[in-house]
């Protein structure tokens, strides 16, 4: 949650941000790429550990009642993203531009769930893997043009705009990896059952982590299958290492979920330890995750109203129709890394105390207001 702050918060007040993308090899510098490639691991890790809460949440339930339960907030959070979210990313009430992004992602992928969890847990392993390491298969199937056949691809896997009339949606995620992803999660669930051997748990997760990154480097040193974008030979060798990393987040490529998932579930297996003061701390934003995302993007684009202002430009200058990299009016706008940087930490500390009400609040609440499970 608080590296996913930091790529946010670069899209609105980096300048190199209205200029080019970070991991253009071409442009950007090391410094700049790993403050990108970081934030690769916030989405996968969400989808992952959302079908491991599913899991859990499902431990003393029906399957019917899961799977309304999934339906039903799966729904709720593609509104959310359509109409709550959408409006933190532009501050445009008239929505000329739906965002589908990581939100929308998840929604739709515990609609998937909640039919897969009728499914054996064996079938729902073999269907994830399949929809995770075979979709780039599909990568050579574009569907151009405004049909609903070329929506409805763009939903499912090849991201980019689509206009219908004055309205464009901006479709940053398409589904079929990610309903993999979520399935994946579930079935790792299993681990985390009550009285299950802490030990076994962790070798299985670093086993299977370390698998996923020999895997990676294995396919992609050779560019043998699972991203469209194959390493080349760059200026210098640290650049050439900077290529085979710069795997395809739109939509996750095969690689790109195995360099991420692995490392994350080594972090996972690694990080099983009693809280700290501090962990304890950043645990805080970890029990409120809806709840800080929504509030985080308001406050990020607040603070880039501000930043705009004092920077010379007119405040509604941020008043969006399109993503905030492709205003013209806010080219040249933009401060440099270091003070991007600063405003993201400045925006966790901002966030702490809320978040820490919040949690509070629905740790005393849960049981009398039911709603709250779904934030």
């Amino acid at each position: 949650m608080i590296v996913m702050a930091l790529d946010h918060v670069r899209d609105y007040f980096h300048y190199d941000a209205f200029l080019y993308d970070p991991t253009d090899l071409t442009k950007t510098n090391g410094l700049l790429f790993f403050t990108r490639f970081i934030t690769h691991y916030c989405a996968p890790v969400f989808v992952f550990l959302a079908g491991i809460s599913a899991y859990l949440h499902g431990a003393k339930k029906s399957k019917n009642e899961l799977a309304h339960y999934l339906f039903t907030r799966g729904i709720w959070l593609v509104f959310a993203e359509l109409f709550i979210i959408t409006l933190a990313w532009t501050f445009n009430p008239s929505y000329p531009v739906f965002h589908l992004q990581v939100i929308w992602a998840i929604g739709v992928s515990m609609i998937a769930l909640s039919a897969m969890i009728f499914m054996n847990r064996r079938l729902i392993l073999i269907a994830a893997v399949a929809l995770i390491a075979g979709h780039n298969l599909l990568d050579t199937v574009h569907l151009p043009g405004s049909n609903s056949a070329s929506l409805l691809w763009r939903l499912l896997h090849e991201p980019g705009d689509f206009t219908i009339g004055k309205l464009t949606i901006f479709v940053r995620y398409p589904l079929i990896p990610w309903v993999g992803i979520i399935a994946v999660g579930y079935c790792f669930g299993n681990l985390y059952d009550y009285g299950y051997n802490s030990k076994k748990r962790r070798q299985e997760l670093l086993s299977v982590g370390f698998t996923a990154i020999a895997l990676f480097f294995f396919l992609r040193i050779f560019n043998v299958y699972g991203d469209a974008a194959h390493w080349t030979s760059q200026k210098n060798l640290f650049f050439t290492f900077l290529s085979l990393l710069n795997v395809t987040k739109y939509p996750p490529s095969f690689l790109y979920i195995l360099i991420t998932l692995g490392p994350a579930m080594i972090f996972i297996a690694l990080a099983e330890k009693p809280l700290n003061r501090l962990t304890n701390k950043i645990a805080v934003f970890g029990r409120v995750p809806f709840f800080y995302y929504v509030i985080h993007l308001y406050l990020i684009h607040l603070f880039a109203l501000i930043g705009a202002k004092v920077s010379g430009y007119h405040w509604w200058d941020m008043i969006l129709s399109s993503r905030v990299n492709r205003v013209a009016a806010l080219k040249g706008y933009g401060f440099n890394l270091s003070i991007v940087y600063i405003i993201w930490i400045l925006l966790v500390l901002f966030l702490y105390p809320l978040c820490k009400w919040f949690d509070r609040y629905k740790r005393t609440h849960l049981s009398s207001k039911q709603w709250l499970s779904y934030l």
